[in-house]
């Protein structure tokens, strides 16, 4: 049974309705807190200009056109934080995004390049592959991966190969199954019952949540979660 990343949605205590109902208006107090102030740090396009300190980060990684920017804007409560495009791929670099209070941040969050479908230059993919690798292999400050995966076509090969990294490199990873308010409810609970049978073969500690930026609830729940695993 693998364990799911600390104080994940899978594992949080049971309580009864009043209990979680303070509990969720504390948590949304602290989550609201954190991301009070969100600001762009800086594009990396190598391994040298990653921020030279201990902040804690929680990374986003997924396939290109799996909604990896617009899941990060909606969590932040910002239209334009992280670009969004048609053109599958458009980040480029590593961004990383301050999180707390103007001018004393508290943790980042890191907006990975997109993998699958970049129309770019192999030489450039390769560079982006080595700079992607470098940070998920050598990142200290490095707390948990979030893996995005389109609801509609979870479990690609580089998912896949995602996973098996996550799982060698001990690697906390919650997985978001992006797009779900395309499917009902039962399909949503097939889906990501298959992807927890693929991830029970892995060691490690692993989460799985549906996930749709048109869902309130479930960009609150998110935003709860990070502001749980930074304290």
């Amino acid at each position: 049974m693998n364990d799911a990343p600390k104080n994940s949605p899978n594992t949080k205590p049971k309580t009864d309705q009043s209990d979680d109902q303070g509990a969720d208006k504390n948590a949304n107090r602290s989550a609201d807190q954190l991301f009070q102030h969100v600001d762009f740090l800086l594009g990396a396009a190598a391994a040298h200009q990653f921020p030279d300190d201990q902040l804690p980060e929680i990374a986003f990684a997924g396939r290109s056109n799996v909604g990896k920017s617009s899941a990060l804007n909606a969590l932040c409560r910002r239209r334009k934080l992280a670009r969004t495009s048609k053109v599958p791929g458009r980040t480029q670099e590593i961004n990383f995004f301050n999180l707390g209070a103007a001018g004393e941040p508290k943790a980042r969050l890191v907006d990975l390049p997109g993998y699958g479908f970049a129309q770019v230059p192999l030489s450039v993919k390769e560079k982006w592959q080595k700079n992607i690798h470098h940070y998920l292999s050598k990142r200290s400050n490095l707390l948990i991966l979030v893996l995005l995966m389109d609801i509609r076509h979870p479990l690609t090969d580089l998912d896949k190969q995602m996973l098996d990294w996550a799982s060698e490199s001990n690697l906390p990873t919650q997985i978001l199954l992006t797009k779900s308010d395309k499917f009902k409810r039962g399909k949503i609970k097939q889906v990501c019952a298959q992807v927890e049978t693929e991830i029970e073969r892995l060691p490690g500690q692993f989460a799985v949540e549906p996930f749709s930026v048109h869902n309130v609830e479930a960009v609150s729940l998110i935003r709860r979660q990070i502001a749980e695993w930074l304290t």
